[in-house]
């Protein structure tokens, strides 16, 4: 693992390429799938650990909430000069993905070329240092500002998003803007596409493989489904809604099949998993991924049965005119929508308008050599600030 820098603590939080390379040394593998690393060193528990230490030494109140064992949310509540103001929400994720694939060291922050390299750079530890750099350089300035500033590094955004649906449940409606902390290349999401994973589980009935006119190929039936889905059933889900000029069409991708325990046997059962990513102006027709994609299936095979993967993640669909959004996008580069979804959804469905923002690139996000440009970390820092100085 990476060794922590010896600066004292609020030295280093002003400096977003020390505090980056701090957050950098402290594993936070997301541990469902395949991390890449023990189970030992999977969670967020030690970078939340680290956070609301950082936070607390800062003067700001800390809470932290665990949303499974072992996996908090740690809320930062700055100092105001009087209370009722309205509040402004910073929430990055405190979770990466695995580091399996990785071909430099996940955990140790490798400055080089104007880069640093380690797993969350980009996704989500350089935003995550930006902000918190632009919020402790305020100092005692921010508790003047006409909103209230809250930072809270959620858990869990890489499966599942445990961290900002519990936000939403229990804190949404205390907020008057929400700034989710992505790489963006500091563009201010948002819009985003719905996301839906599904199986579909096609059955069949078991026979000799010598004899399979006795049995019923859960396979065969399987790849009817497959060739319904990879054009009927496409073409529906692309026409049900008017392209979004941001995001395009709603999609489907099919990422799995798995059917069949040996080469002799008949199979009585085949999955197919899918992926569906809806627009918002799919969900505005009075449509979901899920339910399309149930009536469409029970027409082709009666028997074939859908099951939701998870908790769907809604689109968001921010207005762009919202006061808070207009100097976010005015200190940043504009607007944008994005493929991609984000906690930022999880917030907005509770009656939070949020967006995503934030230093570096999403096509380095995941990568084998995972880093961010040490010019756009240090710009990004100066627009939060810029931000946060000229806030009305």
């Amino acid at each position: 693992m990476g060794e922590s820098t010896t600066l004292p603590v609020n030295d280093c939080a002003r400096d977003p390429v020390l505090l980056l390379k701090d957050l950098i040394s402290i594993p936070s593998v997301n541990p469902d799938g395949d991390p890449g690393i023990p189970a030992e060193h999977c969670g967020e528990e030690a970078l939340g650990a680290f956070l609301a230490a950082l936070l607390d030494q800062a003067g700001v109140e800390v809470s932290t909430e665990e949303v499974a064992p072992g996996r908090p949310n740690i809320l930062g509540r700055f100092p105001s000069d009087r209370p009722g103001k309205p509040i402004i929400l910073f929430a990055p994720h405190l979770d990466t993905v695995g580091v399996g694939d990785m071909t430099i060291d996940p955990f140790t922050p490798d400055q080089r070329n104007g880069r640093i390299y380690g797993r969350g750079a980009s996704d989500t530890k350089g935003p995550m240092a930006a902000m918190l750099a632009a919020l402790f350089s305020l100092e005692e300035k921010i508790a003047e500002l006409p909103y209230e500033i809250h930072f809270v590094a959620l858990a869990a955004e890489e499966s599942g998003q445990l961290g900002s649906r519990h936000f939403a449940r229990h804190h949404g409606a205390d907020y008057a803007f929400g700034i989710v902390g992505e790489p963006t290349s500091m563009t201010v999401v948002h819009t985003h596409k719905g996301c839906a994973w599904c199986a579909i589980d096609v059955p069949g009935r078991a026979a000799h493989g010598s004899t399979p006119e006795q049995g019923d190929s859960a396979i065969l039936r399987a790849m009817r489904l497959v060739h319904h889905l990879d054009s009927d059933f496409r073409e529906k889900l692309r026409n049900a809604a008017p392209s979004d000029p941001l995001l395009g069409h709603s999609t489907l991708n099919i990422g799995m099949i798995r059917g069949g325990t040996r080469a002799n046997i008949v199979p009585s059962g085949c999955r197919i998993t899918v992926d569906i990513r809806s627009t918002p102006g799919l969900l505005a027709s009075g449509e979901d991924g899920i339910t399309f994609l149930q009536r469409s299936i029970s027409k082709v095979d009666a028997e074939a049965i859908v099951s939701p993967l998870g908790g769907p993640t809604m689109p968001l669909c921010t207005d762009p005119d919202h006061p808070i959004g207009m100097q976010l996008a005015s200190a940043g580069n504009g607007f944008a929508g994005a493929p991609w979804f984000c906690d930022a959804s999880h917030l907005a469905a509770a009656g939070l308008p949020s967006v995503a923002i934030g230093p570096g690139s999403i096509e380095q996000a995941h990568t084998e050599d995972e880093w961010i440009a040490l010019e756009d970390l240090i710009d990004g820092t100066r627009r939060f600030r810029h931000f946060l100085e000229n806030l009305s």
